[in-house]
């Protein structure tokens, strides 16, 4: 018995200094400030309760929105879909359920053309019934505060006339409230040209301390947006996308591996889950993948690799340049 509470000790002892060298690497605090955190300084003071290692049940979504969303019937089709993947994320334990890019009905550039459906040009969003749309987002917001499940979904996010709308994914939280919103910045040539107005600023929320950054259409192409939220301190990037499912999900698990951190991938027919080593936790063809989010599973990532990047990047070799002809000389062995 003392041998197995000794052990017990030993574990929660790990734990407990894992969990101060995470805080340490993301505020930069030293270790010493760090540990003020996490050990009481009386009984109501700070860290009189250890706080829990970071665990969340994450579903993503395996949808085909109509391809038709200026058709009244196809949106609430589509909308009544997207309300029983929602329900089974939910009897899977998930406290998030993620969508792909335009889950509500995805606009085609042709389908969309004021210059009728042979030719390319702006976009008539007169043509979408905004009214249907918005009665099945709210609907989908209600389910969401019925089942306690927050969801983030691609949506168009309507702007003033003669505004185009942007390219969005809305948070819905677990309340069935509007907790914030994220439109796609690095649009494609023919997004930009005739169908969106860009976003500007990355866009972040928080469920049971772990924190998701959010990203969309063709920015997987982009990392220099992913490598924003690793400086901005997320534990997982949710990217949708309708775009081409092997391309596309290949750099999403690149991402993972390079920042350290989990990446959700929903795209058309085929999403999934990769760790923060861009390892695939769950991939789904049909419904919901589901995944935990463990910081204790993730060791090697969250505590080490990413935590000395940050330190390499900040100019850890400076002070260890030499100067030498040799090392200028590229020209002998």
């Amino acid at each position: 018995m003392l041998v197995r509470d000794a052990e017990g000790q030993m574990t929660a002892n790990r734990n407990l200094k894992r969990r101060v060298r995470a805080r340490a690497a993301k505020t930069g605090e030293s270790y010493t400030t760090a540990l003020r955190h996490f050990r009481p300084s009386g009984p109501n003071g700070p860290g009189a309760t250890m706080p829990e290692t970071k665990h969340l049940r994450l579903a993503v979504a395996a949808t085909n929105p109509t391809p038709d969303p200026t058709d009244p019937a196809a949106l609430r089709a589509t909308a009544a879909d997207l309300r029983d993947r929602m329900r089974e994320a939910h009897r899977a334990g998930a406290r998030i359920v993620h969508f792909m890019e335009s889950a509500t009905g995805v606009p085609h550039k042709y389908g969309m053309s004021s210059l009728g459906p042979d030719q390319l040009g702006p976009a008539d969003w007169t043509t979408i019934d905004w009214p249907v749309l918005r009665e099945e987002l709210t609907a989908i917001a209600a389910l969401a505060g019925e089942l306690g499940i927050w969801t983030v979904l691609g949506s168009v996010h309507r702007l003033t006339p003669p505004h185009r709308p942007h390219n969005s994914l809305y948070v819905i939280n677990d309340k069935g409230e509007l907790a914030t919103r994220y439109d796609e910045r690095m649009l494609s040539n023919t997004k930009v040209s005739y169908l969106y107005s860009p976003g500007s600023a990355p866009a972040m929320f928080e469920v049971d301390g772990v924190r998701f950054g959010l990203l969309l259409g063709m920015e997987v192409h982009f990392p220099e947006l992913f490598d924003e939220y690793e400086k901005l301190g997320v534990d997982c990037v949710l990217f949708s996308s309708t775009g081409g499912t092997d391309a596309f999900a290949t750099e999403g698990r690149a991402q993972a591996s390079i920042n350290n951190y989990w990446v959700s991938i929903a795209l058309p027919d085929e999403s999934g889950i990769v760790s923060p080593d861009g390892a695939w936790l769950t991939r789904a063809t049909t419904g919901v993948g589901i995944a935990d989010l463990d910081e204790s599973t993730a060791e090697v990532a969250v505590f080490k690799a990413r935590p000395w990047r940050r330190t390499a990047r900040a100019g850890l070799y400076d002070p260890y340049q030499v100067t030498d002809p040799r090392s200028d000389n590229r020209a002998t062995f």
